[in-house]
């Protein structure tokens, strides 16, 4: 009896780790590799993939806004800014779709990849961004979830300099 527990045990835990392991290939198989030319603001970049250049709107984040001329600039904008320009202007990344490619303004949705670390992650620890998922595309929404609430606890970036919420 007890052998034949430890045996689901086993084939459960090899079920688990290969599901995940099959996940995570076919996520890092729909990479492409582009170079960042200019920064638009915290959240939106300007990259070149093979001599064509694009848009590209950083999935799962929503950094304060520096550009739209609805809006004043929002607290910790410049800052949220100033850190993408620094972080990613001439380096070269990897972008990753999710479901949907692009948005109604015909920008790329990509999470980018910065030394196979996902920047979005780098905003959100660092605050410098809020978590927005947009249905159909939030593969890492439960990750990035917890990396803001972190963020928020300790009140790093926005979440310190922004009146909190």
């Amino acid at each position: 009896m007890i052998r034949s527990r430890i045996v689901v045990v086993v084939i459960l835990a090899a079920a688990s780790f290969t599901g995940c392991w099959l996940g995570r290939t076919a996520h890092e198989s729909n990479r492409r590799n582009a170079r960042v030319v200019d920064v638009i603001d915290g959240d939106t970049i300007h990259v070149v993939d093979g001599g064509h250049r694009e848009t590209v709107r950083l999935l799962g984040v929503d950094t304060p806004e520096t550009h739209d001329p609805r809006k004043p600039v929002q607290c910790y904008g410049p800052e949220a800014a100033a850190y993408t320009a620094r972080r990613l202007t001439g380096r070269e990344v990897e972008l990753e779709d999710d479901v949907e490619t692009h948005d109604k303004y015909g920008r790329r949705l990509s999470y980018v990849y910065l030394d196979g670390k996902r920047y979005e992650d780098d905003l959100l620890e660092h605050g410098y961004a809020r978590l927005l998922v947009i249905s159909p595309n939030g593969v890492y929404g439960r990750v990035m979830l917890g990396e803001e609430l972190a963020a928020k606890r300790a009140r790093v970036g926005l979440w310190g300099a922004c009146g909190g919420d």
